[in-house]
């Protein structure tokens, strides 16, 4: 317990999930490593990690671009946990799929260079595991299921298929060059001041909340909640593969409401739901192994 925590790079510590994982790793006593994406004007959340930067001497931020492989290099000098948590913050297009793609592939082949990388935990989405056709034909859906590329792409669900893409190439990458890689596919992430800090992602993720709905497989995470489970699925070891990551999945009139209230003023109304005279739908989502891993390290 009394032993120095190793250094850990968030990147991009300036997405609403990358700085929550960030604040928590600072809060546990690691050295981090926010490596950030500027484009454009800076963000409130790039101006806050510099402003935290000046007074945590347990913090350095680095700027990165994805497709400049060396800068990533740089960033990850020293460290022995990644936390890769790529989005695009004006939305996704067909485009923009393969722009988080290829900047998945640089990420994960710089950790295969950086001699003290012990563990990447990956960001992912639910969206990676949920979208085909049929999907009410699925009684479970868990961590073995992958979103049809050709679904999305006919569905136009540009999200859904960049985290689907851009994990799978983790993946290959990861086991190609034997690196020690999780998986955390999270649900629509809630929390404080999501709908100004978020607003793009969120939107894209909801892209078919109605069918997310109907078929029982539109689920939330609170982004504290998220971010503990990151640092969780690097401190313990036996962590492997994917883990489904939410606190609540939307299956009642109710729930979507409520959903709609706390993503104000993101969403003005609530959404028109084809209930066809159900109160509830089926929950598919299975979270066998999330449970395991925070009941098993709490």
């Amino acid at each position: 317990m009394d032993h120095e925590k190793p250094a850990a790079c968030v990147l991009d510590a300036s997405t609403y999930v990358g700085f929550w994982i960030l604040k928590g790793l600072l809060n546990r006593g690691y050295t981090v490593h926010a490596a950030i994406q500027i484009k454009g004007s800076e963000t409130d959340i790039v101006k806050k990690i510099k402003e935290m930067e000046r007074v945590e001497e347990r913090l350095s931020v680095f700027s990165v671009d994805t497709l400049d492989y060396h800068s990533i290099l740089v960033a990850l000098k020293g460290c022995s946990a990644l936390f890769c948590c790529l989005d695009c913050p004006d939305g996704y297009d067909d485009l923009i799929v393969d722009f988080e793609v290829r900047g998945a592939i640089n990420v994960v082949e710089a950790c295969a260079q950086t001699d003290s990388m012990q563990k990447i935990v990956f960001t992912s989405s639910l969206t990676a595991a949920i979208w085909r056709e049929n999907i009410c034909s699925q009684t479970d859906v868990d961590e073995r299921c992958w979103s049809d590329q050709d679904f999305c792409r006919k569905m136009k669900l540009w999200y859904a298929l960049a985290k689907t893409l851009s994990e799978q190439a983790a993946w290959a990458l990861a086991m190609d060059r034997m690196l020690n890689m999780v998986s955390v596919n999270a649900g629509l992430v809630v929390g404080p001041a999501v709908a100004q800090q978020n607003p793009c992602s969120t939107m894209s993720y909801l892209k078919g909340a109605a069918e997310m709905f109907e078929n029982g497989v539109l689920a939330v995470v609170d982004v504290k909640f998220l971010a503990d489970v990151h640092i969780r699925a690097f401190e313990d070891s036996s962590t492997i593969g994917r883990y489904f990551c939410f606190n609540q999945i939307v299956h009642t009139e109710e729930e979507a409401v409520k959903l709609v209230e706390t993503l104000s003023p993101l969403l003005s109304s609530q959404p028109k739901y084809e209930c066809q005279g159900s109160e509830a739908y089926a929950e598919r989502l299975r979270t066998k192994k999330l449970n395991k891993l925070v009941e098993g390290t709490a």
